[in-house]
């Protein structure tokens, strides 16, 4: 089925056999982008798909039934422009940015690597190796690692805690076989979005007819769950009553953006233990590649789509991660830091009150003890005001909020010296408490929700400047509502709230009041990782600790 959608026409009209597409036009004739997104991603994956979509989107762009890889390398220098694969947690995209003149071109090189990839065992072999790689990096950037944990923590055992990387135990499982599989469930039209920006409409309509237009829906698989792996009690306890991220493959004109990452070096620290073993995404993961990615042969029982619900909702679990101690760093004059998250299950996107939630978000702010492009960036925020210019010990504080198609992560994330992690948990605990209150002097200001109000439509209209970004809210946008929200709805609706409603909303997702979907907990996610410090021993923070600290501020559900 094909849904119609352009800036002047409201109705939809629906084509057959084909995805969904939309298109935006505009009077430049310099630059295009083209996109399709696809209803996959981490959150869809069985145990026998585990870490699949990492793989895929790094083979995006190598051969296919009618070019090799090196020809398409050529085939992508001579149009110019970028053209990347990216995997989320809910969606794959392929999108490009080109000259108008190659639009048919580039549709067709994407159309080629998203129908007809080749996929040979030695493209396979060598992105393992490089997912090999990848993982072992991820795991010294503990800014990069948490916001990963908090989701896994967040959603135990299911859906949105899925692994967004590979896990490095199911690199030696991923064969020609399971890719495949991976692509006769996924690679479907019902589950496609083709959206254009730059495109007259009846081009669009006419490319995405001949490119993907004779793709056929397939019978629906049966539902089923599949196997998932577990942390024990032990290890991730039950509490009392978290860019989106993404792994992205990309290719450009420049030649150092398609080069493999170097092998890692021979150096290797400590194997995270204990918890890390029973984490998918952290399993035997060191600072080190122990061993070799292999490919095993393909086995053509694999063939077959697998069986999964794809309607499954994502239920939020909460729960605690205490991962190993940093070691100090080799040079002296780098701080050592503890790092924290604390969250709670916040609202989908297609929740109205998704603006009164980024309003919030806004509102607290935050951002880094120093700011390198010069002072006075954020300094109403709440987190600047109350955090960052109050302790010394702070090195950062932001708020973050991910939201996904039927429920959400709303924290605070913190880095600090280590003897001040205690102290960390009580200011979060503090500034969350703070936006439900409707009294005293830390209640809600008029004047600082409609800077904060000014502040989120300033940052949306100044992102929907770009094209790839207009591209992207408009693939993303049907794929939730079934249709395009205009910039002008949207800042009505931001223009229209009142700090009640902020409060309310604050209310509800900090005190475990979020009802979803998937019926969450209401409890918190919080996921620790302290830091040693030279020639000081410091006693670990404790679980109690943090949970006695929650309960005092009256945070999630009792």
């Amino acid at each position: 089925m094909l849904r119609l959608a352009t800036k002047a026409v409201t109705p939809a009209r629906h084509l057959t056999r084909t995805p969904r597409l939309l298109s935006r036009t505009f009077s430049s004739h310099i630059e295009t982008q083209a996109k399709g997104i696809r209803r996959r991603g981490s959150r869809y994956e069985d145990e026998s798909l585990r870490g699949v979509s990492h793989i895929i989107d790094r083979l995006a762009f190598k051969s296919t039934s009618k070019r090799t890889g090196d020809q398409m390398v050529e085939a992508l220098e001579n149009l110019g422009g970028n053209i990347q694969c990216a995997s989320a947690r809910e969606s794959v995209m392929y999108q490009s940015a080109s000259f108008n003149s190659t639009v048919p071109t580039t549709l067709a090189l994407l159309a080629e690597t998203i129908r007809d990839p080749l996929i040979t065992e030695e493209e396979v072999q060598q992105q393992l190796e490089v997912a090999d790689y990848e993982i072992t990096e991820l795991w010294a950037k503990p800014e990069m690692i948490l916001p990963e944990l908090v989701n896994i923590a967040a959603y135990k055992n299911n859906t949105l805690g899925n692994p967004l990387l590979c896990p490095r135990e199911r690199l030696g499982e991923i064969n020609r076989g399971v890719l495949q599989k991976y692509r006769n469930t996924f690679y479907r039209p019902e589950r496609m979005v083709v959206a254009f920006a730059g495109v007259a409409h009846q081009d669009a309509v006419r490319l995405t007819e001949q490119y993907f237009g004779d793709m056929k829906r397939e019978k629906p698989v049966l539902f089923g769950h599949g196997s998932e792996t577990t942390l024990s009690e032990e290890e991730l306890p039950s509490l009392p009553s978290l860019s989106p991220s993404s792994t992205t493959s990309t290719f450009s004109t420049n030649p150092s953006r398609t080069s493999s990452p170097p092998p890692p070096s021979s150096s290797s620290t400590s194997k995270p233990g204990g918890v890390l073993s029973h984490i998918p995404f952290l399993k035997h993961l060191s600072t080190s590649s122990s061993h070799s990615a292999s490919v095993k042969p393909l086995d053509v029982s694999l063939l077959h789509p697998s069986t999964l619900n794809l309607h499954r909702p994502s239920h939020y679990t909460g729960g605690y991660l205490s991962l190993p101690p940093i070691p100090p760093p080799a040079n002296p004059t780098h701080p050592s830091l503890s790092h924290i998250h604390i969250a709670f299950e916040a609202l989908p996107i297609s929740s109205p009150d998704i603006y009164a939630l980024a309003t919030l978000q806004t509102l607290l702010g935050g951002g880094g003890s120093f700011s390198a492009g010069g002072p006075g960036k954020g300094m109403y925020s709440r987190l600047y005001t109350n955090v960052l210019n109050q302790h010394g010990w702070v090195e950062s504080c932001v708020a973050f909020n991910l939201s996904y198609t039927d429920s959400g992560i709303f924290g605070i994330s913190a880095s600090c010296v280590p003897s001040r992690i205690t102290a960390m948990v009580e200011v979060i605990c503090r500034e969350l408490h703070a936006l439900t209150t409707d009294s005293r002097f830390s209640a809600l200001e008029p004047a600082e929700v409609n800077r904060a109000k000014n502040q989120l439509r300033s940052a949306l209209l100044m992102n929907l400047e770009s094209r790839m970004v207009e591209l992207e809210d408009l693939g993303r946008q049907v794929q939730v509502h079934g249709r395009k929200v205009g910039v002008r709805e949207m800042c009505a609706r931001i223009d229209a709230l009142t700090a009640d409603d902020l409060r309310r909303v604050a209310k509800d997702v900090f005190g475990g009041h979020v009802y979803n979907k998937g019926n969450g907990t209401g409890k918190p996610t919080v996921v620790v990782q302290e830091g040693l410090m030279e020639g000081t021993r410091l006693h670990p923070i404790k679980w109690e600790q943090i949970q006695e600290q929650i309960s005092m501020w009256k945070l999630g559900r009792r």
